[in-house]
């Protein structure tokens, strides 16, 4: 996408044309391809897309999560300057926790269910700090009341099937934070909780930042988290980054046809549900990625463009006409079309 750029102090994570692929029995399936982009201190940057479009691969990748021997990562992740890409495992331990942590999307199952919830983060605690039982459990108990578990000295001896799904996803955030990392990767933090549970997760994640001065980046399928919660946002399709800006610029006024797609199969308060507006077709497999375009088989404005759409690759440039706003689509002006259409329509 784009070359490396000067390190700045406020940058915490800098992906540079990372590629992520699973050899398989069919195939490769190529997850995420010549991937870039930069978390900052202070900021939330939201990655959105379809499932499979390999948001969370791309974010375990940070983190050294996939097995090396039936993973392929080419590229570079520097986090606070370490290069992770080809890192041993030593060095990957080391900055999990303590310079970067994730919050899953199941906590019950990223939650141990045979050992205390306090215990967990007390051994998180203890595994970058030469302290004692005692003293890791008492960073447990008050991570615990810092994210708002009533009780926590009592819910800290507690396993994690006797929390409710808000309190379990509460504690993930303070198993997350109990070494205070730079960068909080929250991988869709709020699907299975309700609305109200789903705000007050989104608002402590936000108090948290603040009182930190963390980066985040949260992984996401829903547009109206992005809209409250981020200040950068990065859409991606079958693998590949396909737009990248301020965050409300982008919801504001698209420039890719498939992110305007997904804003049109938002409901507005004020309208009534006639029809379901969605974009037509289904991503691809990422066993066979189509040529040219990925998006291309879905894309209204595909014969606008004609032959390349179906053969060359858009490269990744500056959205015409907008500041700060990259985009992967061979046409001239996507703003315009997509204005002139009124979106996917």
């Amino acid at each position: 996408m784009t070359a490396a750029q000067p390190w700045s102090d406020d940058v915490v994570l800098d992906v540079t044309a990372l590629s992520v692929a699973f050899p398989a029995d069919e195939g490769v399936v190529r997850a995420v391809s010549d991937l870039s982009y930069r978390a900052r201190l202070g900021r939330t940057l939201a990655i959105v897309g379809e499932s499979g479009s390999g948001k969370s691969v791309a974010s375990m990748a940070v983190l050294g999560l996939h097995d090396p021997s039936r993973t392929r990562i080419t590229g570079s992740i520097r986090l606070d300057g370490h290069e992770l890409v080809g890192a041993p495992e030593w060095v990957l331990q080391s900055v999990r926790s303590t310079h970067a942590a994730m919050v899953f999307q199941d906590p019950l199952s990223a939650l141990h269910p045979l050992h205390r919830v306090g215990a967990q983060i007390a051994e998180a605690y203890r595994a970058h700090h030469e302290v004692s039982r005692a003293t890791a459990q008492r960073r447990a108990v008050e991570m615990l009341d810092r994210v708002g578990i009533p009780n926590p000295d009592r819910r800290a001896k507690q396993f994690p099937h006797e929390f409710s799904g808000g309190m379990r996803q509460r504690a993930m955030i303070a198993l997350g934070l109990v070494n205070n990392p730079r960068l909080l990767i929250a991988d869709e933090p709020t699907t299975a909780l309700d609305v109200t549970v789903q705000a007050q997760i989104l608002d402590l994640v936000r108090d948290l930042q603040q009182e930190f001065g963390s980066a985040v980046i949260l992984i996401t399928h829903d547009l109206a988290v992005v809209a409250e919660t981020a200040d950068d946002l990065l859409v991606m399709y079958a693998g590949r980054a396909v737009e990248q800006g301020d965050a409300k610029a982008v919801l504001a006024r698209p420039s890719h046809p498939y992110t305007a797609g997904l804003l049109q199969s938002l409901l507005s308060p004020s309208e009534e549900l006639t029809e379901l507006r969605t974009i037509p077709g289904a991503p691809p497999s990422l066993l066979a990625i189509p040529p040219g375009c990925s998006f291309h088989p879905r894309c209204p404005f595909a014969d606008r463009v004609g032959a390349p759409c179906q053969t060359v690759l858009p490269g990744w440039r500056p959205a015409p006409g907008l500041v700060n706003r990259h985009l992967r689509c061979h046409l001239t002006d996507p703003v315009v079309a997509i204005q002139e259409t009124g979106g996917l329509r």
